[in-house]
């Protein structure tokens, strides 16, 4: 045994632990029980937090109000040094919730002991961390609001750029790019959807559940609750401590959102490349590369792309140590606010970038053009053409227009460069009407149903989403 770990097997015992524990804990111990270094992050909901309590507890009479004016003036004074960056956190304090009360009671003495009465570190926790959760909530929710404008804004500018649309990465029909876009303003309306929705479920307080058996003091739960600007207590103090559904919830909203982001960062990464050139970034979301002089690298949405994984990853680790928990509290629940926070973390990063790059990003509508018509996209307008003109069933309307573009491939042509009379080889009442809806211009100004690509439809979905999202 070395000198470091006789010593700390041989410390005296706890002061947060009491007399039940002979000797302090080894060097490993303090090591693998301590979370100060991540929870610390929870400094200003924590001091929120007690703050309320010790209102109540003066309105309860549990204390003197010389003791609860003493002990809010204590903690303003310990909020206001870390703050300032001027707090000594310490990890043989634990946490956080130990180390502000530390601190407190070399400010203002014994009063600072009576703070924790009718108050575990387990109700204490919960409520901490369902307050950052719902700021955090607050704060992603203001970022997607933010990217649903720059999507907006460039689908109203493009609301009649045609572009191809795609299925299987194929050319499919004509759309235009206002309508691709504001697709990822309804995928972003349905993230902030489920934001609000976890939000909503997660307003209610832990606070007064205690350890897990609620106190025998006259607590006011509603008090604190409504002090603390949840929506109710919680109903049962063993789920007020261990409940962490809220923390999923928040982290699944997330993961689904950092899909969608991954998806229109892949989009740019294909848009961008040499082959396809729809939009440029600028240097401000590109890089070089050490070798290739020529390159431009969207560097910024590979790593949107990348970072999903890691949200994913984070929301799997806190369902995988959720599963097999007992009621009520357990010590793997201190693992619970690491993989939150860097799923905040991760999602705030990626959310602004993707913000960045839609206002930043260049469109090609002369590549755009070119796109729209490429690989026959226009050929179900003439399939369309033959069912509503010549009342041809559809099943039979797409062997014609299929074998028109059979014989454009042969011909190593449009389907607009065919001439009539070939047409007519294939259809005879094809007439030089049909051939006016093999336009892309045509085609998307045709898709004038709900929800379709026609551009007059898309300005009306702008306005629309400016009314409900912006």
């Amino acid at each position: 045994m070395t000198d470091s770990s006789k010593s700390a097997a041989t410390a005296p015992a706890s002061s947060m632990w009491g007399g039940r524990f002979a000797g302090g804990p080894a060097a490993i111990m303090q090591r693998i029980n301590a979370s100060i270094d991540f929870d610390k992050r929870l400094y200003a909901q924590d001091i929120r937090g007690s703050k309320a309590h010790c209102r109540m507890l003066v309105k309860q009479g549990i204390l003197t109000q010389a003791d609860g004016d003493s002990i809010l003036a204590g903690l303003d004074q310990v909020l206001a040094e870390i703050e300032a960056g001027a707090f000594p956190f310490s990890m043989a304090l634990e946490d956080i919730h130990m180390n502000v009360e530390s601190r407190l009671a070399e400010l203002i003495g014994e009063a600072a002991g009576r703070l924790h009465t009718a108050r575990s570190r387990n109700d204490q926790v919960a409520t901490d961390f369902r307050l950052w959760v719902r700021d955090a909530i607050d704060g992603m929710e203001k970022a997607l609001q933010d990217l649903q404008r720059a999507l907006v804004a460039r689908a109203e500018e493009h609301a009649a750029t045609v572009m191809p649309g795609f299925t299987h990465l194929q050319a499919a029909q004509p759309v235009t790019m206002g309508h691709h876009l504001m697709a990822y303003v309804e995928m972003i309306g349905r993230d902030r959807g489920r934001l609000s929705d976890a939000r909503a479920r997660l307003n209610e307080s832990p606070l007064g559940s205690a350890a897990l058996a609620g106190t025998s003091f006259p607590v006011d739960r509603h008090f604190t609750a409504t002090e603390l600007g949840f929506d109710r207590p919680m109903n049962n103090s063993l789920d007020g401590v261990s409940d962490r559904d809220f923390a999923l919830e928040f982290m699944s909203a997330a993961a689904i959102c950092a899909v969608h982001l991954s998806r229109l960062a892949e989009e740019l990464v294909i848009w961008t490349s040499a082959q396809f050139r729809f939009v440029k970034l600028s240097d401000a979301f590109t890089t070089g590369s050490s070798i290739m002089p020529q390159k431009r690298n969207p560097d910024a949405a590979e790593l949107i792309r990348a970072k999903t994984g890691r949200v994913i990853g984070d929301l799997n680790a806190l369902l995988i140590v959720m599963k097999g928990l007992p009621l009520a509290y357990s010590k793997d629940m201190q693992d619970d606010k690491e993989p939150v926070f860097e799923v905040a973390d991760t999602m705030e990063l990626a959310i602004a970038a993707m913000t960045g790059m839609i206002a930043d990003m260049n469109v090609n509508t002369d590549v755009l053009a070119g796109a729209a018509g490429a690989g026959f996209t226009t050929a179900t307008d003439i399939a369309d053409w033959c069912v509503r003109e010549l009342k041809m069933p559809f099943r039979r309307a797409h062997h014609v227009a299929g074998s028109l573009v059979k014989l454009a491939e042969d011909k190593g042509c449009d389907l607009q460069d065919l001439s009539l009379a070939e047409m007519q080889a294939i259809e005879p009442g094809i007439t030089e009407q049909a051939r006016a809806v093999l336009s892309v211009e045509s085609s998307v100004a045709s898709r004038t149903s709900f929800g379709g690509t026609a551009p007059d439809n898309v300005r009306a979905q702008v306005a629309a989403a400016k009314t409900r999202w912006l």
